[in-house]
C-alpha cells in the first residue's frame, strides 16, 4: 500500500501530464483529506481538464487501474471540466467545503 495519499496523487499527476496537455490538477475529498491512508476506503479525486469526453475517459481508466495496482489502493476518480464540475452540485459542494487542491504537478495548494 502507498505510504501517503500525496504519493498516489503525484504518481497520477505525472501520468496525466504525460498524456494530457489540458490537465489542470485535482481535488482530494472524502476521508483521505487528513493525508493518511485508510485501509478499505477509496481515495476520492476530482480531476480538472479543459476538455472531458469519452475518448479522454477511455485513456484515464487504464492509468487509474495501473496506479491502483502498483500502489495497492482503490481510487474513485471523477474527470471534469471546470463547468461540468460546478454543475455536479453534490460533489462540487463537498469538495469546496472540505477538499484539497493539488496542482498539475501534484503539489498541495492551500485553497482554504
Amino acid at each position: 500500500m502507498a505510504n501517503s495519499v500525496d504519493e498516489v496523487i503525484v504518481k497520477l499527476s505525472a501520468a496525466f501530464n504525460h498524456i494530457f496537455s489540458d490537465f489542470k490538477g485535482m481535488y482530494l475529498f472524502g476521508i483521505h483529506t487528513d493525508g493518511n491512508m485508510h485501509e478499505g476506503e477509496d481515495i476520492e479525486l476530482a480531476g480538472i481538464f479543459e476538455i472531458e469526453d469519452k475518448s479522454k475517459r477511455e485513456q484515464i481508466w487504464p492509468i487509474i487501474g495501473k496506479v491502483e495496482t502498483d500502489m495497492d489502493v482503490c481510487i474513485d476518480f471523477y474527470p471534469y471540466t471546470v463547468e461540468s464540475f460546478k454543475k455536479d452540485e453534490e460533489i462540487y459542494n463537498e469538495v469546496m467545503e472540505t477538499g484539497i487542491f493539488f496542482d498539475k504537478s501534484g503539489k498541495r495548494i492551500n485553497n482554504k
